[in-house]
């Protein structure tokens, strides 16, 4: 991890160099992309180029397409019939988990659901004013598209934390796609949240071509109304590509973890929040505090606990390019460098924590105290684990329930208020050059 002063440098503008360099509109092309995308498409592309040209076969040829690109690039030779995995196969997972996995699912779900139901809108009294009634209706998306990453590692709390907020909504009908593993199969463990939260089709099939399905339908892939759920760079852009003729959530890039401690933190745990961030390969790992006794300790916890993990090498390549120890004057400052960084998630380990959260503006997500690590939220505590990333939290919140709904206004006037209204919005109507706007007014009021 690199180590920063505060007083050495700016800070600010290390960080966003970082944070450009993990950018999700980077277009870079490595060798290996390079390789792959002359095999598949004939010539090298950019991510973007590759999002654009694959949106644009699947609308084009839908399943056919469907068909080929998860043939190239992930491996599997399927008719498109077969996408769509049976009943069958999800109730076979079931043989395939332990009791106390399906235990948690239960457990969190339950949670996830009553937190979700707490913060749902309600609709409120209608709005009335001398013969004005304005009422507030709130409808839930008929259709929601979920991607639920696949690879190296199985997601079921992306399915939980994408598909309970929108059940507690009223989302008609669900839809999930998920890439193989490496073993060419949908793990076990995503297709058990999926029947646990009452998804109603789940497809065989990741990345771009997946998104491009959602948004224009194929023979086989349902068209939805919204888009959700985290992905890599390619699943991202193709978000990007589909909005406006889909909703999307939002725009995520590689996780972070921002940490504000004072001395009273626990280094072990200080190490292992760390530790865990970096485990996402790339995940983003900032430590800040104005103790240096702190921070020794916190390095030589990570030495230690590192060894004991699976994924030791991925964590320790995380740590050398996007692990950062930022040393501050005071926990003022601390405060300043967060709300720059606007983090997904903020831990704030120190012992005055409400002088330190009195100055948070921007977070997607706050855990406070020793006993809060952010698996809590990840898996189990209610909100979902969706959040803003790169500095979005300033303008953008986590995924919850009131994404799935649309609000919409009905709005009812008398003849009295709109003769005594009429001509402000004649007046308003022919100051934008609008004759027909005045018209449709001054027809029912010149009588």
């Amino acid at each position: 991890m690199e180590i920063l002063k505060l007083q050495e440098g700016n800070i600010t503008q290390e960080i966003e160099s970082l944070k450009q360099r993990m950018s999700i509109f980077s277009d870079t092309v490595t060798e290996g992309m390079e390789a792959k995308t002359k095999e598949v498409f004939g010539e090298p592309l950019s991510p973007a180029e590759i999002v654009k040209r694959v949106i644009k076969d699947v609308k084009e040829k839908g399943d056919e397409a469907l068909e080929y690109y998860s043939e190239q690039l992930e491996g599997v030779t399927l008719p498109a019939k077969d996408f769509k995995i049976k009943e069958s196969e999800i109730e076979d997972a079931y043989k395939k988990v332990s009791p106390e996995f399906i235990s948690a699912i239960r457990n969190a779900r339950e949670n996830i659901q009553k937190f979700q139901e707490y913060i749902r809108i309600r609709e409120p009294e209608p709005f009335s004013s001398d013969g004005t009634r304005i009422k507030v209706k709130y409808e839930a998306i008929e259709n929601v598209g979920i991607y639920v990453p696949g690879g190296s590692a199985s997601y079921p709390s992306t399915v939980l934390m994408n598909a309970m907020p929108a059940k507690v909504a009223g989302v008609k009908k669900i839809v999930v796609v998920t890439p193989p593993g490496r073993d060419g199969k949908i793990s076990p463990e995503r297709l058990v949240a999926c029947r646990e939260t009452n998804v109603d089709e789940v497809y065989m099939i990741g990345g771009v071509h997946s998104i491009a399905a959602l948004t224009y339908g194929t023979q086989t892939v349902p068209k939805v109304d919204k888009i959700v759920g985290p992905g890599n760079i390619f699943v991202t852009l193709a978000k990007r590509e589909a909005y406006g003729h889909v909703g999307i959530d939002m725009l995520a890039g590689p996780s972070e973890v921002l940490i504000i401690a004072d001395e009273t933190a626990n280094h072990a745990y200080v190490a292992s929040d760390l530790l865990s961030q970096a485990e996402h390969a790339p995940g983003i790992s900032i430590l800040v505090t104005c103790s240096e006794e702190l921070v020794n300790g916190v390095l030589q916890e990570i030495s230690k606990q590192i060894e004991t993990l699976p994924r030791s090498d991925l964590i320790k390549e995380s740590l050398d390019r996007f692990g950062f120890v930022i040393i501050t004057k005071d926990l003022n400052e601390a405060v300043d460098i967060s709300n720059t960084l606007a983090p997904e998630h903020l831990q704030v380990i120190v012992e005055d924590e409400e002088e330190v959260l009195s100055g948070i503006k921007h977070a997607g997500a706050i855990f406070t105290g020793s006993f809060t690590p952010v698996a809590a939220g990840d898996y189990i505590a209610g909100p979902s684990h969706v959040l803003p990333t790169g500095g979005t939290a300033r303008f953008f919140s986590g995924l919850s329930v009131n994404d799935f709904l649309k609000r919409t206004s009905i709005i009812s006037y008398s003849e009295d208020v709109l003769r005594s209204s009429a001509n402000d919005i004649i007046t308003i109507a022919e100051s934008e050059g609008l004759q027909a706007h005045a018209n449709s007014v001054r027809i029912r009021v010149d009588k």
